[in-house]
């Protein structure tokens, strides 16, 4: 049930955070049968064992976690990032996308000269949670125009 449903309601991919890729193969099989994708995680401390194995598994895109520790807003992204996606890079032709601790519009400028995207939630989720109920969807709304570097503008 934990893939029936969600293919049946249209979901073409799964992320399990905790799941490293030694251990994916009964899931991963299960999401191929549903036309899913199991997006692996690969993370700064990721060998270079690990990421084969993981882009050999992976379908969708690769998730690149930006720091080792917990998600949450930075005010810098980590050093050696550019290099990570590099060494992810030599392993798939899938897309990779940067997330955790991604916070601002200069975060997604830097991240875009070496990868294919960004994730940012919990940068939005502060702010909504800082948001009165009335204004959530205004404050969601002019955040994620401030990570496109609208500030304020129409789009």
């Amino acid at each position: 049930r934990f893939v029936d449903e969600p293919a049946d309601a249209g979901v073409d991919g799964l992320i399990v955070p905790d799941l490293p890729p030694e251990e994916a193969g009964p899931l991963h099989e299960i999401c191929l049968r549903h036309g899913m994708h199991l997006v692996p995680l690969l993370a700064p401390t990721s060998t270079t064992d690990r990421i084969k194995r993981a882009c050999q598994q992976a379908g969708g895109f690769i998730y690149c976690v930006s720091l080792t520790g917990v998600t949450g807003a930075r005010q810098s992204l980590s050093s050696g990032l550019s290099d990570l996606v590099g060494r992810i890079r030599q392993h798939t032709e899938l897309p990779v996308i940067v997330g955790f601790g991604i916070s601002r519009y200069e975060h997604i400028q830097e991240i875009g000269q070496f990868a294919d995207g960004a994730v940012v939630a919990s940068a939005l989720l502060d702010a909504i949670d800082k948001s009165p109920p009335e204004a959530v969807q205004d404050t969601a709304r002019k955040f994620v125009r401030s990570l496109r570097g609208l500030n304020g503008e129409s789009s």
